[in-house]
């Protein structure tokens, strides 16, 4: 049975996922309305998997005798201006939700409570290949500036992702 503190952290992490989610899906549209598609399914592949996230926490919570308290969800904040802002954005909202699974682990670890470490293991590893996957896109998105026929070519590789279901092994 989880203690009230780790309950309440786990549902703070559903809530930041689910905001996460709803951050993609507002770079997605973002980049629709740019015509660039590629751009946009990348960050519509980025929402499922952390729709994918809190999914996970959630089941946890129940699995483990806790209660899953739903927030609002807040709306996205600040107007994008250039196609490089989602993705630098991105960057560092990744960075932020590590650093909030690292507290939970710090939690857990404080009070010794090994199940929970061991599920969050599976986060701390997702969320290095997040930022991964979030500085390479700045990287190639920085590079290409306002070349053109570069950004087309990028947009058309970041089309071809797909989602996949998240495995925890």
């Amino acid at each position: 049975m989880l203690d009230k503190r780790m309950e309440e952290l786990l549902n703070k992490q559903i809530n930041k996922e689910l905001y996460s989610a709803y951050l993609y899906l507002y770079f997605a549209n973002f980049y629709i309305e740019g015509g660039l598609n590629g751009f946009a399914n990348w960050y519509q592949v980025q929402e499922h998997e952390e729709r994918d996230h809190a999914m996970l926490l959630m089941r946890y919570l129940q699995d483990n005798g806790g209660k899953v308290s739903l927030e609002s969800v807040a709306e996205p904040e600040g107007k994008l201006e250039g196609f490089v802002a989602p993705v630098k954005q991105a960057l560092v909202h990744e960075q932020y939700i590590t650093d909030s699974i690292h507290a939970i682990y710090d939690v857990a670890w404080d009070s010794k409570d090994y199940r929970t470490m061991q599920f969050l293991d599976w986060f701390v590893k997702e969320q290095g290949e997040e930022e991964k996957n979030a500085v390479e896109l700045l990287r190639k998105t920085e590079f290409l500036g306002s070349d053109s026929k570069g950004l087309y070519l990028l947009d058309k590789e970041l089309a071809s992702r797909t989602y996949s279901v998240p495995s925890r092994t």
